[in-house]
């Protein structure tokens, strides 16, 4: 590995952000999500708070792909595409609307290798967020950045999806959600709302649904189906990409049978019917 990136490892980074009830308010409609009225005061849902701390810089200081520009806490890890692999979570306490927060990064591993698409470079980054009550969220990212060499996005393999769900939900996505969502986590990645650079320029299929939107549909159905106990943890490995001209399937199953009800183990069928992400909710 390049001792240059090595030398990220250990880098650190705080913000300050409040957990404004308008944005969780946005996302339930976005989601079209008919629970109860969000109000100060109450627990901010599971992997909601992706929506807080954004990376805010001026429109000059974003790359091609409308991410931030490298160098400043990331790596710099030259020419690349960036793909959320995912993430592990775990909720050690409750973040509640309306009350100042702080999240403090910490570049934890930058690896380097050679794939068949070329060089890809996998930087792991651990937020630890805390409220008013203390420290709420641990949160592992995971982020892959695959070497740009001007060809066209490839997907591994496919693996068909389990077929023996307990709980599904269908979602037929489009721009305008695509769309919401990228306006409430000010995220200027353009495989989300620009066509042509997603298909022409990174050779995708069509606009790229979110991977931590997926993980939050994920998470909501292992919710709804345990609405009594609390969640203390997710994890989620994304294998293929969704696309908003495919209707995908949000699935669900209670895990082994040694976890009892504990864990819950949800998974993305795309259109196809094929495995494009998995992961699994722990429940407290």
């Amino acid at each position: 590995m390049s001792g240059d990136l090595q030398a990220w490892v250990g880098r650190t980074e705080t913000r300050r952000d409040t957990i404004g009830t308008e944005r969780a308010v946005s996302l339930r409609a976005t989601l079209d999500d008919a629970g109860e009225i969000l109000a100060d005061g109450d627990a901010l849902p599971p992997l909601w708070h992706w929506l807080y701390f954004w990376d805010i810089a001026p429109r000059s200081g974003l790359g091609r792909d409308g991410h931030l520009a490298l160098g400043e806490f990331l790596p710099p890890v030259g020419p690349a595409r960036r793909m959320w692999a995912g993430s592990r979570v775990s909720f050690p306490g409750v973040l509640r609307l309306g009350e100042p927060a702080t999240r403090v990064s910490t570049i934890e591993n930058v690896t380097e290798k050679t794939g068949r698409s070329g060089r890809l470079v996998f930087v792991t980054v651990r937020h630890e967020i805390s409220g008013g009550a203390g420290l709420a969220i641990v949160d592992e990212h995971d982020i892959v950045y695959r070497e740009d060499t001007g060809a066209g996005a490839s997907a591994r393999p496919g693996e068909p999806a389990p077929d023996d769900a307990a709980w599904t939900e269908a979602v037929e996505p489009d721009p305008t959600l695509l769309f919401r969502y990228s306006a409430l986590t000010f995220n200027g990645h353009r495989i989300h709302y620009d066509r042509d650079y997603a298909m022409d320029v990174e050779g995708y299929g069509g606009l790229v649904v979110h991977g931590p939107l997926l993980a939050t549909l994920m998470v909501g159905l292992a919710g709804r189906s345990r609405p009594e106990r609390p969640i203390s943890g997710f994890e989620f490995r994304g294998h293929r990409p969704v696309f908003d001209t495919e209707a995908f399937t949000v699935c669900g199953r209670p895990a082994t049978e040694a976890e009892g009800d504990s864990a819950i183990d949800v998974w993305i069928a795309n259109g196809e019917g094929m495995l494009a992400m998995k992961g699994r909710t722990t429940f407290g």
